[in-house]
């Protein structure tokens, strides 16, 4: 990129601003320092360290860069053994410290919000805090050496004031003495080349002896140090060249520990530079509401609502563009002060700037590309100097954009061919346009002449675009207009202020007639045009109130939605106390039902039963219904048949259909009970087999007499330890019913899960007397034998 591009697009002025906002001297130095670059990657690794530098200073502000410093001059001379003072000493040590603190703000923000560009640049910071130890230990804040800074330096300071405090009560008796205070200008002790002395009036010179070391401006008054003190003040100088010496020693071994870090040092500052230099990106960006644009190096420009940065945002049009897709050149019509220029030096800035990685001033979802030169011929470039008029200038610099220009350039021109005949700038401006076109580079030209207005439309590739009028505010609107060319609006404006229609209709009759078709064809595009608009945006006025709306169902859906997970969970808590009220009633009727068998020789009566079993259904909670699958419906719509595993929905018990009772009813037995219960409540589990065996378990049933026969085995093969424990549960209560004092419950080898989940249970069972694994004629260690109480 040559100068004179920074200077037509004003990039210097982007980068004054870019300057503005960083935080110390050395980042506006890498921001005054700022050049587009030509390689993608990079580009897009700029533009990344822009977009974290962002997300930090919206999650948790700017790093604090106070004290930061340009050391780098004193650091090349500590280098060169040259000695340091103490406020250079002080300003490297300030700006470790402030490194630090930089570094800290960004750490702490990559724990939360990961920023791995800012987390490796500032990994790259040596450690320098012994250093900085050091020089504090040394010097304060004030930059002056303190005593601390060595032994000896503390004992010649103590001299010093002694030998200054012993001077001062010398002076102080001298001056109050009254035959000494007339002879005094003012009683005061003051200081004259760091050495005490008294203001004495001219007269008396020859009564104190000893040295005048200065005198007034009317020489009334003379700075005398009386002889008595001489040997004093003399005794205090030579203290304080010791001091001097000191000090310089001190600060040799600081610079001597600078220098032996001085490369780490150097870099350290670079680092920090590039650090405030990211945050001024940031900065301007937020500054600019811009946004990062996505890059490319193919020739696609798409800028959405895009902004000059260096006009006032209340005053500026957002311009819409895209480039390099369909059309490669773009050629621009329309009157003078319609924002032609504007328009040609937004695209060449914003991509200047994003080839800086800036963001740009543009929606979300623009796009740019990296371009390996730009070119542009604007404004007037008529040279006294050089004796050129403005048709030569614009022809001297277009020549020389022709020699430098590759397909990967971008070329901007402003009134091309003007100055000239029309005729024979139009031709030469046709020409030029079709080489540059021909060589692939993406170009944007504006013109005045109504020729390429022609040739826009015969040429592939080319497109016209034009800034839009106002005929009826006879103003400009700054928008620039894609695929629409340019009309002159001259009979228009002329009509409007007031021109006589005789002449207006004498003016038409000169244009010909294909003049005349053209811009009736362009007027009739810009009808279309502005209804197409109207169209737009009654649409984009239904397309927000279709969003508003949705967004209020869906915060009326959240809330009522919230609402019923409240009222579901407000309900399963009522459940979960009535499940536990049941519960305890259960084993109420349970236990009455224990005494029976026991009063009655295990033997229960039917209707006792059918009472008991009453209880237990009042006490079950009433079960809320749920929607059914798909798959459940289908369940359903099989026919039950007797044999048939089925579950009661009623009471969520399984149990197996003795018979059917007519069309509607089936008589079901759950456990010890059998009971009648509609079709519509039972829901088909599994289909009787006629022929073979359950395979997965033997549902086990305890009748109610002595003199059935009951089984005293349960099979639990196949099924899970949570499925197996209810099951246990149910054979228990139904055994110890039958008055059984032994059981078995099969359970098979496997893994040992399912043996040690059931004897876990039995354990704990109130049935239970003792347990034990199978005898070997019994089935050894898959089966489990209960003794039952």
């Amino acid at each position: 990129m040559n100068d004179k591009i920074f200077h037509t697009m004003q990039y210097g002025h982007i980068l004054d601003m870019l300057a503005s906002y960083a935080a110390t001297a050395i980042g506006k130095q890498a921001a005054l320092s700022l050049q587009p670059d030509t390689d993608l990657e990079y580009v897009k690794k700029m533009l990344q360290f822009t977009d974290e530098a962002s997300t930090v200073d919206r999650l948790k502000g700017t790093p604090p860069f106070g004290g930061i410093v340009d050391i780098r001059p004193a650091v090349s001379r500590a280098r060169i053994g040259g000695t340091l003072s103490p406020s250079e000493l002080l300003g490297i040590a300030n700006t470790i410290m402030g490194g630090r603190r930089a570094a800290r703000h960004v750490e702490s923000v990559h724990e939360d919000e990961p920023v791995p560009l800012l987390a490796d640049l500032i990994e790259l910071l040596s450690d320098q805090r012994p250093l900085e130890k050091s020089i504090r230990a040394c010097i304060d804040e004030s930059a002056h050496v303190m005593d601390s800074a060595s032994s000896e330096l503390a004992t010649i300071r103590r001299e010093l004031r002694s030998g200054e405090s012993r001077i001062r009560e010398k002076l102080d008796g001298m001056i109050r003495s009254q035959t000494v205070a007339k002879m005094l200008q003012d009683q005061l002790v003051t200081i004259r080349g760091d050495r005490f002395v008294i203001p004495v009036k001219a007269e008396y010179r020859s009564y104190f002896g000893g040295i005048v070391h200065d005198q007034s401006g009317s020489g009334a008054t003379l700075f005398i140090e009386p002889e008595s003190i001489v040997a004093m003040n003399n005794k205090l100088r030579e203290t304080k060249l010791r001091e001097e010496r000191e000090i310089e020693v001190i600060l040799q071994k600081l610079t001597a520990q600078v220098a032996e870090q001085a490369e780490l040092i150097g870099y350290d500052v670079e680092t920090l530079a590039q650090l405030d230099f990211v945050f001024a990106k940031a900065r301007l960006a937020h500054a600019m509401k811009a946004s990062k644009p996505m890059m490319n190096d193919r020739g696609f420009l798409k800028l959405k609502k895009a902004r000059h940065p260096l006009i006032a945002a209340d005053h500026v049009v957002p311009t819409d563009l895209e480039l390099g897709n369909s059309y490669t050149s773009i050629i621009v019509t329309g009157p003078n002060t319609g924002g032609k220029t504007v328009s040609l030096k937004t695209v060449g800035l914003l991509s200047l700037m994003a080839m800086s990685g800036l963001f740009v001033p543009a929606e979300d979802g623009s796009q740019m590309c990296v371009f390996d030169a730009i070119y542009a011929d604007i404004g007037d470039e008529q040279s006294i100097e050089q004796n050129l008029s403005t048709f030569s200038s614009h022809m001297t610099n277009i020549i020389s954009i022709l020699g430098k220009m590759t397909p990967k350039s971008l070329v901007l021109f402003d009134e091309l061919g003007a100055g000239t005949d029309p005729a024979e700038g139009s031709a030469l401006a046709i020409a030029i346009l079709e080489h540059i076109h021909s060589q692939g580079c993406r170009m944007i030209a504006t013109t005045h002449y109504s020729e390429l207005k022609a040739y826009a439309y015969d040429r592939k590739g080319v497109i016209n675009a034009s800034m839009e009028f106002d005929v009826n505010t006879l103003s400009p609107t700054y928008r620039l207009l894609i695929g629409v060319p340019g009309r002159s609006n001259a009979f228009a404006i002329a009509e409007r202020l007031g021109l006589p229609s005789n002449i207006l209709d004498h003016a038409r009759g000169e244009v010909s007639e294909e003049d005349q078709r053209i811009e009736h064809m362009i007027a009739s595009l810009e009808s279309n045009r502005l209804g197409a608009e109207a169209e737009r945006e009654e649409a984009e006025r239904l397309r927000r109130e279709l969003e508003e709306l949705r967004t209020k169902y869906e915060r009326d859906l959240n809330r009522l939605e919230e609402q019923r997970d409240k009222r579901l969970e407000k309900a399963e808590d009522e459940a979960r106390a009535i499940l536990e009220k049941a519960r305890t009633e259960a084993d109420e009727v349970i236990s009455s039902l224990r005494k029976m068998a026991q009063e009655e020789g295990a033997s229960v009566k039917e209707h006792r039963l059918i009472a008991a079993r009453r209880q237990l259904d009042e006490a079950a909670p009433a079960q809320r219904q749920k929607k059914k699958a798909p798959a459940t419906a289908a369940k359903k719509a099989k026919p039950i048949g007797p044999g048939d595993e089925v579950m009661v929905n009623s009471f969520k018990q399984r149990g197996h259909v003795v018979e059917l009772s007519g069309s509607k009813e089936a008589l079901v037995q759950m456990g010890i009970m059998k009971m009648k219960v509609s079709l519509s409540d039972l829901e088909l589990i599994e289909s009787a087999k006629p022929t073979a065996q359950p395979q997965r378990k033997q549902v086990t049933t305890v009748t109610r007499s002595r003199e059935d026969n009951t089984h005293s085995e349960l099979d639990l093969r196949g099924t899970n330890v949570e499925e197996a424990l209810l099951d246990v549960d149910r054979f228990l209560d139904e055994a110890f019913l039958a008055n059984l004092g032994q059981v078995y419950i099969i359970h098979g080898k496997g893994t040992g899960v399912l043996r040690t989940g059931i004897q876990d249970f039995l354990r704990r069972h109130k049935h239970v007397k003792s347990f034990r694994i199978g005898n070997y004629n019994e089935g050894g260690t898959g089966v489990t034998v209960a003794e039952l109480k």
